[in-house]
């Protein structure tokens, strides 16, 4: 076999490829049932990983981009090995030499050698034998036979012993999905307490709110920043909930759910030394011909992150309305600097952080889309299409950790108020006057709301001119405090009529 001009570039191969102007690379040679195949010598992956390097050169993304995900491949391989230890199908000298092969993996070796593009053919094929060859070769090694002496250990017969990739790659994509889950929503609380700090730093400083993008009533910066802490508290709390579609697995169900090749007490031992390994509450699912066809588990995970990714992105939309200007916007908030922001205006400074945040929601949302596409796609007893589901899952999981850290670390952190600003706007404010509503009626409060907007005269000037209410009066229901409600009016206060006497 010969290698094509378009193998990617991230492929071990690519080393090793023999040209015109280069020395001849060690190789070895392999064997499957379409013939043979020259390997690279010093590689840990076998013939099958080198047919998938040739089939399919397009992600140009090795599956090794997802650690979780060979972490979670390894983790399965060692729980198969030790439960086909025990139904006694496998020795314990061979099942000694797997289980030191994937602890090393485990522990963070030897990622390099998943190679295999994260976009196959194969329902996932080429990512568990890429997974077993590795884990072979590595083990031969630990027994100190040389790599490709499959008559020691064998990638199928040994390494997949009781599996197939159509129950071995759900589970593993589930636990990876589970491992990048935990570290998504550790990142996804520290931002959220970022904002939670800035609630309490901007406690009482008043500002007009806004609704339709128009002037409403008063309320704090405090309040508002609160409000993004508590959006962000409820999504954690709903990415939490969806631990449990992860955790129902089909290993052992093998090709279709009916567990043929496995011995009957497989699929429980399985699990409950994966449960060991992992540390998840992982159990087998009731019916495993359903779990074995049904991607509907990964539409409903993938729908809980793209609805926090799309609300993580409104958040970030408020954060850029706040600060725009410096002088013609808003400018109610500063976020840090990042870099400058143009390359003809001089002194301009974007949102960058902002708007890279929500460029990675809109990436969720078309991930959520190609991994209902991809769902509905199976057919019959497999469902075909899951490398794609796995690569969006895991693309959004990393994307949406980043943007949450980068969010936090380069913009959250380093917000300020501009202080002065936000007080004039709040003085000069019309919608204060709603506070007034059950002193002076409605009638009477826009009448002088809309004199205040024709004279641009303050709303407590011409509440008192008009007799309608105290100076004192106005200035203690006009309070920060009463105004953004952190000290809400509770008693029962009497509606005034026009000519100052309490109605019926």
């Amino acid at each position: 076999m010969t290698r094509p001009d378009h193998l990617p570039e991230h492929t071990i191969a690519e080393e090793h490829v023999t040209k015109s102007d280069h020395p001849q690379q060690a190789t070895r040679t392999e064997t499957d049932s379409l013939g043979t195949v020259e390997v690279p010598a010093d590689a840990y992956w076998g013939v099958h990983t080198m047919r998938a390097l040739e089939n399919f050169p397009i992600s140009k993304r090795p599956i090794s981009v997802y650690p979780e995900l060979i972490v979670a491949l390894a983790s399965v391989k060692q729980a198969a090995a030790r439960a086909n230890r025990e139904v006694g199908v496998l020795s314990g000298l061979k099942v000694a030499w797997i289980d030191e092969a994937c602890q090393r993996i485990i522990d963070g070796a030897h990622h390099d050698q998943f190679v295999v593009g994260v976009i196959q053919g194969g329902a996932g094929t080429s990512t568990n034998m890429n997974a077993n060859e590795v884990i072979t070769n590595l083990a031969l090694e630990v027994a100190g036979y040389p790599k490709g002496r499959y008559d020691i250990l064998h990638p199928i017969d040994d390494v997949n012993r009781s599996q197939s990739t159509n129950d071995t790659y759900p589970t593993a994509l589930k636990i990876s999905l589970a491992f990048s889950l935990k570290t998504l929503l550790a990142e996804l609380e520290l931002l959220r307490k970022s904002f939670g700090r800035k609630a309490d730093e901007f406690h009482d400083i008043l500002k007009v709110g806004r609704t339709q993008m128009q002037d409403a009533v008063p309320m704090t910066l405090g309040q508002e920043f609160h409000g993004f802490a508590t959006t962000l508290g409820e999504d954690h709390a709903r990415l939490t909930e969806t631990i449990w579609l992860l955790s129902e697995i089909n290993l052992g169900a093998t090709a279709i759910g009916t567990g043929i090749t496995a011995d009957p007490g497989y699929a429980a031992a399985a699990v409950r030394h994966l449960r060991e390994i992992t540390g998840l509450n992982l159990e087998t699912a009731p019916d495993l011909i359903e779990s074995t066809s049904d991607a509907g588990a990964f539409m409903s995970f993938s729908g809980s992150l793209k609805r926090s990714a799309i609300k993580l992105s409104k958040i970030c939309n408020d954060l850029r309305l706040l600060s725009s200007g410096p002088q013609a916007g808003l400018g109610e908030i500063n976020l840090p600097p990042r870099q400058a922001g143009s390359s003809i205006m001089p002194g301009k400074v974007n949102p960058v952080i902002p708007e890279a945040v929500s460029q990675v929601a809109y990436a969720i949302a078309g991930t959520d889309v190609t991994v209902t596409m991809a769902a509905e796609a199976g057919q019959l007893q497999l469902n075909a299409f899951e490398p794609v589901i796995a690569h969006s899952l895991l693309q959004s999981i990393t994307w949406m950790r980043q943007a949450c850290w980068t969010l936090r670390v380069n913009c959250v952190d380093g917000i300020t108020a501009n202080v002065a600003h936000l007080n004039a706007m709040v003085a000069s404010s019309v919608g204060v006057i709603t506070a007034l509503i059950p002193f002076i009626g409605y009638t009477a409060a826009a009448s002088l709301a809309k004199q205040a907007l024709a004279t641009g005269r303050p709303v407590a000037d011409l509440v008192v001119e008009a007799g309608l209410m105290t100076r004192q009066d106005v200035e203690r229901q006009l309070a920060p405090s009463r105004l953004s409600g952190i000290h809400p009016v509770t008693q029962a206060i009497p509606v005034i009529d026009l000519q100052g006497e309490p109605s019926e």
